[in-house]
C-alpha cells in the first residue's frame, strides 16, 4: 500500500506539473508526448519538467522511505532484487503496486485537468532505438547508483538521502527529456500509455533501458564493495 500510494503521489504531481509545462506546446494536440524534440525545444519548459519530477520524487521519498523504502520505480526495485535486498515475492508485489500507482496517477491527471494528457514518453525523430536504450540505461544507472550510495548504504548523511536522489533525477531529466522523454522508470512510461490507450512501437525501451541501467548500477556497487579495490589492493597483493 505504501508503494501504491507513494507512486501515485509522486507521479500525480510530476504529471500535473508536466501538463502545465506543456500547455501550448506544438505536440499538445497530436503526439501527447513530453519529449522535447517533439513538443518544441524550450529551456524553461525543460527545466520546469525536470524540477517538478525531481521535487515530487524528493518529497515523496522522504515521506515513504520508512514505510516501503520509497522506491516508486520497477528499475530500482529490480536493482534491490539483484542485490538480494528483497525476496522475489516482495519484488512482484511492489512491481504491481508501482504499475497500479502509475495508472491511477495518470487517470487522475487525465480527468482533473482540462488539457489532454500530455505526459507520454516517446523517442524523438532523430533518436534511434539503440540510442534510446542506452540513454535510458545510463541515466537510470546514475539514479539507481545514487540510491545505493546515499540510502542503501547507511552513513551520517542517510537522513538527507532524498535530496540527493531528487537531484539525481533532476540532472537525468535535464539530459533525457529532449531525446527520450526522460523516463528512467518503466512505471512512469507505462501508466500514461494505459490511460491514453497508445503504446508506441518503442515502448519496450522504457523497460529494457532502465533494466540495463539497474544492472550497471549493481555492477558499480559490487566494484565499490570489493575490499581489494576499496582498500587499494591489486588483484594479487597490496598496491
Amino acid at each position: 500500500m505504501g508503494e501504491f500510494v507513494g507512486t501515485t503521489m509522486f507521479l500525480f504531481f510530476a504529471f500535473s506539473g508536466t501538463q502545465v509545462a506543456n500547455i501550448g506546446s506544438s505536440g499538445n494536440n497530436n503526439s501527447n508526448t513530453t519529449t522535447g524534440a517533439d513538443t518544441g525545444f524550450s529551456a524553461p519548459v525543460l527545466q520546469y519538467i525536470a524540477l517538478v519530477f525531481a521535487f515530487s520524487l524528493m518529497v515523496n521519498v522522504w515521506i515513504f522511505f520508512r514505510i516501503s523504502g520509497g522506491l516508486f520505480n520497477p528499475a530500482v526495485t529490480f536493482a534491490m532484487l539483484l542485490t538480494r535486498s528483497m525476496k522475489p515475492l516482495k519484488f512482484a508485489l511492489l512491481l504491481v503496486a508501482q504499475l497500479a500507482g502509475s495508472i491511477f496517477a495518470s487517470y487522475l491527471v487525465s480527468v482533473m485537468f482540462p488539457t489532454p494528457l500530455n505526459v507520454r514518453t516517446t523517442l524523438s525523430a532523430d533518436t534511434s532505438l539503440a540510442r534510446g536504450v542506452f540513454i535510458e540505461a545510463v541515466l537510470t544507472a546514475e539514479l539507481v547508483f545514487t540510491i545505493f550510495m546515499l540510502a542503501k548504504e547507511k552513513h551520517k548523511a542517510t537522513f538527507i538521502a532524498p535530496v540527493g536522489i531528487g537531484l539525481a533525477l533532476f540532472i537525468g531529466e535535464l539530459v533525457g527529456v529532449y531525446h527520450t522523454g526522460g523516463s528512467l522508470n518503466p512505471a512512469r512510461s507505462f501508466g500514461p500509455c494505459v490511460v491514453t490507450g497508445v503504446f508506441d512501437r518503442e515502448h519496450w525501451i522504457y523497460w529494457v533501458g532502465p533494466a540495463i541501467g539497474a544492472i550497471l548500477a549493481v555492477a558499480l556497487l559490487q566494484v565499490h564493495q570489493d575490499p581489494r579495490i576499496r582498500d587499494g589492493e591489486s588483484g594479487s597483493g597490496r598496491g
